[in-house]
């Protein structure tokens, strides 16, 4: 290896829209720089010609890094690594993040991959590559796992580092007008906080932080989101947190610092619906206030039994009603995931949720659903269950590619019960579209048209009634699926477990 202290970060290309810039890479490039690197960031998502401008950066570099979560992306993760290592078979190709932490051993077996920086990455990538400048042996470099004759060598994991202890993320690399150009808007994905403290048994986020919360100080998420709303002319902040409303007194004192801070922009976070509900009607009117459009709930399913089994006891139905009610008076719209599938739920199971799912979006204008298949990602609780059940784990990093939201790799479900399932959850989108066109309607006349078409969806919500699909057949064409995150459009590719329809 050279003295180049380049290194070159790669975010493979995702399915959907482009969300906003690699966070996670940014946090690297914040400790890199900081180390005397320099970080050049490929997003694939934005960059179309990623693999020419990846052959021709890695040309004078130290390392190529690649930043993997389980999905279809690992394909073209796979495809580059291989290049990279045909043109410059001595440079290291370092795999990092969600995928590559949790399926380590299996990640290393691969050719191509010389070392997995698992869990956080920011001071473990940096004594590794000081490591490798000083021609020394990565023995007993806390974090990482990598290949010597072909033997995988597991060092320890490095201890959980706070937020606080390091470097910013690099928000100057991000070139906001290229990310505008492609999406219309200028927007940044950021954390507040990482981890969450509930165990859920189908969730990758407390294997990966092991339920640990470890949230920024107030003063410093104010400053800081106000600071680049303000520098970089943002329209959106979107928080990344897993469960913003850990700490309900801090996240209004963070609403209250932004809203007093006259600096304006849109903010979104997702949260569990028993935290909103601890907040009073004038506190989630602040969060509104200070500029919160939008707030996803993880409520995945109706049926307290599903949810016991889920270990999700914190999640209560009356829960689901309040929220929608507090957030409809604050007036801030409101996404409610659903997962459908899961291990053990039966069909009397699915009819209490569509049931609690048609009350609602018939008396909250401002819900929409987020319904999928559950959806086996690696290191998950429940594995044990799902073997026993006949779901076999993939044999090799490419065959990760196939488990994708809205892909069914389930044996149990299939058949008639998955063709009722699928025309439930599409009479579940339409009724959320249809709500959305009644309230954001000017027109008196359209309002009352939509209201009729709403009344025989509803009433197959209520009955689980979905033989003679005729309404889908009208509406075919305007049935979208939204992101937990932020409420936009999903992908076609997200969505394609739902026969012909389409998404924005």
């Amino acid at each position: 290896m050279g003295r180049s202290r380049r290194v070159i970060l790669f975010l493979p290309p995702y399915s959907g829209p482009i969300f906003g810039a690699p966070l996670g890479l940014l946090s690297l490039a914040g400790s890199l720089r900081q180390a005397g690197y320099e970080p050049y960031i490929i997003d694939g998502a934005l960059d179309r010609n990623w693999r020419e401008t990846i052959a021709h950066e890695i040309q004078d570099s130290a390392c190529f890094g690649v930043s993997l979560l389980t999905g279809p992306m690992i394909l073209d993760a796979i495809e580059v690594s291989r290049m990279v290592k045909r043109l410059h078979p001595g440079l290291p190709v370092v795999f990092g993040g969600w995928h590559p932490t949790l399926e380590s051993t299996q990640t290393l077996r691969e050719d191509f991959v010389d070392v997995v920086v698992r869990h956080q990455g920011e001071a473990t990538l940096v004594e590794l590559l000081l490591r490798l400048e000083a021609g020394q042996g990565l023995d007993f470099v806390a974090g990482c796992w990598f290949k010597r004759n072909g033997r995988i060598v597991r060092n320890p994991d490095r201890p959980a580092m706070s937020l606080a202890q390091l470097p910013s993320p690099a928000y100057d690399l991000i070139d906001f007008d290229a990310y505008e150009r492609a999406t219309g808007e200028r927007k940044l994905p950021y954390a507040a906080s990482i981890g969450c403290p509930y165990a859920c048994n189908y969730c990758t986020d407390m294997v990966y932080y092991n339920r640990r919360f470890d949230p920024y100080e107030t003063e410093r998420v104010v400053g800081e989101m106000t600071t680049l709303a303000a520098r970089y002319r943002l329209t959106e902040i979107a928080l990344v947190d897993s469960n913003f409303l850990v700490d309900v007194p801090r996240a209004v004192a963070i609403a209250g610092g932004i809203r007093d801070s006259q600096v304006h922009f849109k903010w979104s976070f997702q949260a569990s619906t028993n935290l909103l509900c601890r907040m009073s009607a004038d506190e989630v009117k602040l969060l509104a206030e200070s500029g919160v459009h939008h707030i996803g709930f993880g409520t995945e399913s109706a049926s307290p039994e599903v949810l016991r089994h889920m270990n999700k006891a914190h999640q209560n139905i009356p829960d689901m009603y309040e929220t929608a009610a507090k957030c409809a008076q604050a007036g801030i719209r409101v996404t409610f995931n659903l997962i459908f599938g899961f291990p053990g739920e039966e069909e009397r199971h699915r009819r209490e949720t569509l049931r609690v799912v048609g009350d609602i979006a018939r008396e909250f204008g401002n819900v929409s659903f987020s319904p999928n298949l559950f959806t086996p990602y690696p290191g998950i609780p429940i594995w044990p269950e799902l073997e026993q059940r006949g779901l076999r784990q993939p044999d090799s990093l490419a065959d990760w590619a196939r488990v994708d939201l809205g892909a069914n790799n389930l044996p149990w479900l299939g058949g008639r019960s998955l063709q009722t399932l699928e025309r439930s959850i599409r009479y579940v989108l339409l009724h959320s579209r249809l709500n959305r066109a009644r309230r954001k309607s000017q027109s008196r006349l359209l309002r009352t048209l939509v209201h009729l078409a709403e009344a025989p969806v509803v009433w197959r919500l209520k009955q689980s009634l979905f033989a003679l699909p005729w309404e889908l057949a009208l509406a075919r064409a305007t049935i979208v699926r939204r992101s937990l995150l932020n409420g936009r459009p999903l992908s076609r590719v997200l969505a394609r477990y739902i026969p012909k329809t389409s998404a924005g």
